[in-house]
């Protein structure tokens, strides 16, 4: 079968937690789902390359290393991954944005530099049989094994231990961006544009003071979210999804309108992650705290993705919460002595990123983490 892109990826449904062991065809593979950009990477006879984003939109421009390495594969494949960016040990899904943008430039793509490694490191698809590859590299870790694949292509951990597995959706994974699991059957043909896989997000719940609000200050449609950094400044770090009725008058009997001197007075918010459109908020009295939960994937002290309102933490004052700082304050995350908790990194995480990686924790929540052989 030839592929010519823009080819549709196959689709993954969202769930809560992990699928029964016959939800797919010859049980269950389990994958780290790392925090980067779909991608397909189109490599044929000749030299020829094509980098495709998840919608059809070429990213060879932005990520000129990898569209050079399929050039130079020996043989034609299709590869379906994630490229992600791994900086000061851990992914870092900011610089990941920061290249992708590139490929809206004029420049020459071969003059792109960046200090980062560029990484490649899940493949689902399973390459068309060619003679020139022997039987059982036609699988991902076969293409590793028999030299096919090789930097900057590298194999994200999997296992069809169920157990590896929960421990993957510890949110302490989230330190080093990984925010949960991607579930396969072991005998499941890549099904272009269906959602013929299962994807599990880590969750985790965590505090922040009200600071502004969606729609009316006495009934809010969202919130949104800060903590004082350790200069006294007041940080956005997240935006609910839209509150229930209940929740509306939960939160609301507690605001109140924000004077003259609120730091979010003038300030704009977008509505979206990598969107310019401004939402309509109003700056509310900070001194409300919630406690909210979502997934791990946070840039730069922000929550990417809209978090679920839990309830009202009248017991804590915005005085009490964690400082705002660049990377996520999460329950199950932080060490019992109160200090930063980080786990064991994934092993592909390690190669090639600059001075300490990640060290092992003593907490009880990331002793489970386990590294597990690709």
């Amino acid at each position: 079968m030839v592929l010519i892109p823009p080819v549709q990826p196959t689709l993954a449904e969202a769930r809560s937690e992990l699928p029964p062991e016959r939800a797919l065809p010859g049980g269950l593979a389990f994958e780290q789902k790392p925090d980067g950009y779909r991608a397909l990477l189109f490599a044929g006879p000749g030299g020829h390359a094509h980098l495709q984003s998840r919608n059809g939109s070429d990213l060879s421009p932005a990520f000129p290393e990898i569209a050079a390495a399929g050039r130079a594969l020996r043989v034609p494949l299709v590869l379906d991954g994630e490229l992600v960016v791994a900086a000061e040990g851990r992914l870092d899904f900011g610089q990941l944005q920061q290249r992708s943008r590139r490929r809206h430039t004029t420049g020459r793509p071969g003059q792109s530099r960046a200090p980062d490694r560029v990484r490649h490191p899940r493949h689902r698809r399973r390459p068309a049989p060619q003679r020139a590859v022997p039987g059982p590299a036609r699988t991902p870790r076969g293409l590793f094994a028999h030299g096919v694949l090789a930097d900057p292509f590298v194999l994200c951990s999997a296992t069809t231990d169920r157990a590896t597995a929960e421990d993957w959706l510890d949110p302490a994974w989230g330190a080093a961006g990984i925010e949960g699991v991607v579930v396969k059957g072991l005998a499941q043909r890549y099904q272009p544009g269906r959602r013929g896989w299962i994807k599990v997000r880590a969750r985790a719940s965590a505090e922040a003071v009200v600071a502004a609000v969606t729609g009316r200050v006495t009934t809010p449609s969202t919130l949104l979210l800060g903590r004082y950094d350790a200069r006294g400044r007041l940080r956005f770090i997240a935006r609910t999804a839209p509150l229930s009725a209940t929740a509306r008058r939960e939160v609301g009997s507690l605001l109140y309108p924000a004077d003259d001197n609120h730091p979010w007075k003038q300030r704009r918010f977008s509505a979206g992650w990598g969107t310019r459109e401004a939402i309509n908020h109003r700056p509310v009295q900070p001194d409300v705290v919630v406690e909210f939960a979502g997934d791990t994937a946070v840039d730069a002290g922000r929550y990417r993705h809209p978090m679920r309102y839990l309830r009202v933490r009248d017991d804590m004052s915005p005085e009490q919460l964690p400082p705002a700082t660049p990377g996520p304050e999460l329950h199950g995350s932080t060490s019992s002595e109160g200090g930063t908790a980080v786990t064991h990194a994934p092993r592909w995480l390690h190669q090639k990123t600059s001075a300490r990686v990640l060290q092992p924790s003593r907490s009880a929540s990331t002793q489970r983490l386990k590294a597990v052989r690709s």
